[in-house]
C-alpha cells in the first residue's frame, strides 16, 4: 500500500462490556458464571478509502464511534471483524502527553514521549529546540512536569507529537489545546502537513476547523456511516441531528453552531454610535445589534433569541423577539436591536442568537459566541461587570429621624 493511503472495509469493533467490573482475583472467581456481559458494537460495517495527500473530517455525536474508528487506524486496537490498513509512518495526536512521568523533566519526557512515538533519540534531540520553542516552555523545560499547568502540560504533548515525520496523522479535538495564539500555531503546524502531502483524520466538533482543512467529511451515527462526501453537506447533516436540543453535551468539546438549517442567521453585527461595525466599546456607549436573517423555503415567522454571557459563561441578559412583528415576510428579514446606554462597566462578553420555531422547540439555527465585544470603562470609580445607573442625594437629617424612631 503506498504511503499515506488508508482504506477501511467493513470494520466493526465490540466491547464487552460486564455490569460490574472486577477488581481483584476473588471477585473474578466468586463472579465466574454469573456476572453476564453485553455486547456493545462501537462501529458496524465502515467502508472508505483516503488516498494519499488527502484530509477526511470525522464528525457526530459523543459516542458515534469517531474515537474508536481513531484507534483502529492507529492500531491501538484491533477491529472485531472487517479490515483496516494504514500505508506509512503513522502520528497521532489522541492523548497528548500520554507517557509523560511526573518526576521527569519536561527535556527528560521529550526524548521519553519521542521513543514512544518511535522516533530515534537522534532525531529527536535533532529537533528538540525547535519543539521547546513551539511549544513556549524555553524556561520550565527542566522543571518536573508535575510543576506543569494542564495548558503546559498538552502544549509539550502537542508540540512533540507534531514533529512527526509521518505519513498519516491522526487528529482528535487538538484545537482544544492552549489559548487561541496556540490554537492558531497549531493550525499552522497541520495545515504545514497538509500542505508537503500527508493525509490528514481529523476529529472535531468545531465546523470552522473541519471545513477549514477537509475536501471530505463522514457523519457518523451510533457506529455507523450516515454520510460520506462533502464536508459542509456532512456538517449541515450533523448540525440536524442537533436541532431539538438547547445545550448538547458537545458544546463541551466545542461545538458552537447546529440546527435543523431551514432558517438561518447569516449575519451578525455589533454597531457603535457612527453606524460603524465595533468590537469595543466604552461603558455607556449606545449599541445596536443587527442581524440578518434568511430561509432556505417560506416559513411561518421564526423566534429570535440572545443570550449575553461574561468570559467565565455566565448569563448576564436574555430575550427574544417574534419576528412576525420585525417584518418577516416568509424568507427572511433585517431586524436591529437598539441599547441606548450600554449597561455594562468592564470586561469581555459574548453573545450567543438562536433561531427557532414558532413554539421555541424545533431549532432552526443556534450560534454559540456569535458575537465577541470588549468593554472599557469610561472613568469615575465604576468595578465589576455592570454599570449600576443612579443618583447620590443628601437626605434631611431630621427626616431620617422620624423614620428610624418608628
Amino acid at each position: 500500500m503506498k504511503p499515506g493511503a488508508i482504506q477501511v472495509e467493513h470494520a466493526a469493533r465490540r466491547f464487552r462490556v460486564y455490569p460490574k467490573e472486577g477488581r481483584t482475583l476473588k471477585d473474578l472467581v466468586l463472579a465466574r458464571g454469573r456476572a453476564r456481559s453485553t455486547d456493545v458494537w462501537a462501529l458496524k460495517d465502515v467502508s472508505f478509502e483516503v488516498e494519499p495527500g488527502s484530509a477526511i473530517g470525522l464528525v457526530g455525536r459523543n459516542g458515534s464511534g469517531k474515537t474508536t474508528l481513531l484507534r483502529l487506524l492507529s492500531d491501538i486496537v484491533k477491529p472485531t471483524s472487517g479490515h483496516v490498513e494504514v500505508g506509512g509512518r503513522i502520528g497521532t495526536l489522541l492523548e497528548l502527553g500520554a507517557g509523560f512521568h511526573p518526576d521527569f523533566t519536561g527535556r527528560e519526557n521529550v526524548f521519553l514521549n519521542g521513543s514512544i512515538l518511535g522516533l530515534p533519540r537522534a532525531k529527536v534531540r535533532e529537533h528538540l529546540d525547535e519543539i521547546v520553542a513551539f511549544a513556549g516552555l524555553e524556561r520550565f523545560i527542566d522543571l518536573p512536569v508535575r510543576t506543569y499547568s494542564s495548558g503546559m502540560y498538552m502544549r509539550l504533548g502537542f508540540a512533540i507529537a507534531s514533529h512527526l515525520e509521518a505519513d498519516v496523522l491522526l487528529l482528535d479535538e487538538v484545537f482544544a489545546v492552549g489559548d487561541e495564539a496556540f490554537q492558531r500555531k497549531c493550525f499552522g503546524k497541520i495545515f504545514d502537513f497538509k500542505q508537503r502531502g500527508g493525509t490528514i483524520v481529523f476529529v472535531s466538533h468545531d465546523a470552522s476547523a473541519v471545513e477549514r482543512l477537509c475536501q471530505r467529511a463522514i457523519l457518523l451515527r451510533q457506529g455507523e456511516v450516515a454520510f460520506e462526501g462533502e464536508t459542509h453537506e456532512a456538517i449541515v447533516a450533523y448540525h440536524r441531528q442537533l436541532a431539538d436540543e438547547r445545550n448538547p453535551e458537545e458544546r463541551e468539546a466545542g461545538l458552537r453552531e447546529w440546527g435543523s438549517g431551514e432558517a438561518r442567521i447569516a449575519s451578525a453585527r455589533l454597531l457603535g454610535p457612527d453606524g460603524e461595525e465595533r468590537q469595543q466599546f466604552a461603558a455607556g456607549d449606545p449599541l445596536a445589534l443587527r442581524v440578518e436573517l434568511e430561509a432556505s423555503q417560506p416559513l411561518p415567522p421564526p423566534r429570535l433569541s440572545y443570550e449575553l454571557r461574561d468570559e467565565a459563561g455566565l448569563l448576564l441578559a436574555g430575550s427574544g423577539a417574534d419576528t412576525a412583528e420585525l417584518g418577516w415576510d416568509d424568507t427572511g428579514c433585517i431586524v436591529r436591536f437598539d441599547v441606548p446606554e450600554l449597561p455594562l462597566a468592564d470586561g469581555r462578553f459574548r453573545l450567543r442568537l438562536g433561531l427557532a420555531d414558532e413554539s421555541g422547540e424545533h431549532l432552526y439555527h443556534q450560534v454559540d459566541d456569535a458575537l465577541t465585544f470588549v468593554v472599557y470603562p469610561s472613568g469615575g470609580e465604576s468595578r465589576g461587570l455592570l454599570r449600576l445607573e443612579g443618583r447620590w442625594s443628601q437626605e434631611p437629617v431630621g427626616a431620617a429621624a422620624n423614620t428610624g424612631g418608628r
